[in-house]
């Protein structure tokens, strides 16, 4: 008859004990829940894309009955912000990237034939165009948290560059 030894109930009682949080975040309030309110406050929307995460806020481009939007959520109330004179008729949304306080919204998108970068205000409701110097087509972008520098990816005479642009 073997005999165990009783260092190997603790051992085993301590890998348990040691898992127990893995499993239980994930039932408990881990990601998935996160995750499933998330996709509840997607409701309505056949994708998700290109997501940024700023402070309290998520910015992403979706879209709805084939038609792409950047929509922003409050993620305190999982709710939709409204972004009025944001989501053109004219344009099509290609990246998004939002500030931590959910005021700034930098974009880039396509409009008649160009593509390009855009600042937007929420408390103004107003899209204002950046200006690449020299001009380039413009990939991604990033937003300082602050709001106040944006990165952007620039393709120039095909050569990738990164621009680092103040802003007002």
């Amino acid at each position: 008859m073997s005999r165990r030894r009783p260092g190997w109930l603790a051992g085993a009682a301590a890998l348990l004990l040691s898992l127990l949080p893995l499993t239980a975040g994930c039932r408990l309030g881990g990601s998935m829940p996160r995750s499933a309110e998330l996709r509840a406050a997607f409701a309505g929307t056949d994708s998700q894309r290109d997501p940024s995460l700023g402070g309290n806020w998520l910015a992403a481009i979706v879209q709805r009955r084939g038609r792409d939007a950047v929509v922003l959520l409050n993620l305190k109330d999982r709710r939709p912000v409204p972004l009025p004179g944001l989501n053109r008729p004219d344009a099509q949304p290609v990246a998004v990237a939002v500030d931590a306080r959910g005021s700034r919204l930098a974009l880039i998108r396509r409009r008649q034939g160009r593509t390009e970068v855009v600042l937007y205000r929420r408390e103004a409701a107003a899209a204002v165009p950046i200006a690449l110097e020299p001009d380039g087509v413009p990939r991604a972008l990033s937003l300082r948290a602050d709001g106040r520098q944006l990165a952007v990816q620039v393709s120039r005479g095909g050569r990738w560059q990164v621009d680092l642009i103040a802003l007002p």
